[in-house]
Order: structure tokens, then sequence, then C-alpha cells
């Protein structure tokens, strides 16, 4: 670690430290952009730790909704007809791919192929 690296842990609060943690992670994955970077009707294969997930009904069918967050921003996971996936909770990494489009302004991507990355001490 560089001196410039410790005075920025120094100084830093803790959510910028851990964003700092969490796009050095999303960079590593390989093939992955940062969130921030994601355009509009593009393919993307994006890592990241889910932030939250909940059930939300899409015009009377469920859908699976999760706030992906790597360190550059967040975007929005949705699996349609999907209730619950097992290990897609808070707290989890993941690295998901597909094909974004710009729902209300924020990145969202519909149906996406993803792997469940371990948790930290895994």
């Amino acid at each position: 670690m560089s001196l410039r690296d410790a005075l920025h842990k120094a100084v830093a609060s803790q959510e910028q430290v851990e964003a700092d943690e969490e796009r050095e992670h999303a960079l590593r994955s390989s093939g992955c952009v940062p969130v921030a970077s994601v355009a509009d009707r593009r393919r993307a294969s994006v890592s990241g730790v889910l932030r939250s997930v909940t059930l939300r009904p899409r015009e009377g069918v469920p859908a699976l909704e999760a706030e992906l967050y790597d360190g550059s921003g967040t975007v929005d996971l949705v699996w349609l007809g999907r209730r619950s996936i097992g290990g897609v909770e808070p707290g989890r990494r993941l690295r998901a791919e597909g094909l974004v489009c710009s729902l209300e302004g924020r990145p969202t991507i519909y149906n996406p192929r993803y792997e469940l990355r371990p948790l930290s001490g895994e």
C-alpha cells in the first residue's frame, strides 16, 4: 500500500473506504465493467454486492428485484416470474450479465444471467 492510499484511508469515511473496496473487487472480476460506465441498450457484465432484494409484482406477475452496488454506482436486476432465488439475498456478492436498459433513469437488467460469488471469508 502506498503512502497516498494509506493517507486516503486515514481521512476517508467508512462509506468511501467500502466503496473503494467494492470498486477494486468488481474490477478484478474478469470481463466486468464498472456500473457507472454501463450504456443503455448494450450488453454488460457487472459484479458487486446486493444491497436489497424485494418482491415487487409487475402487472400481476411476480418480479424479484435486487439492487447491485459495485462502488461506482448501482444497477437494478429484475427477474420476472420469480418470487425468490436461492442465494440471492442482501449482502451476497454476485456477477450479472445482460442487456442494460434505462428505467426511470436507473440502469436495469431484466432476467440477467448471474453467478453467485463467495462472501467475505468463504
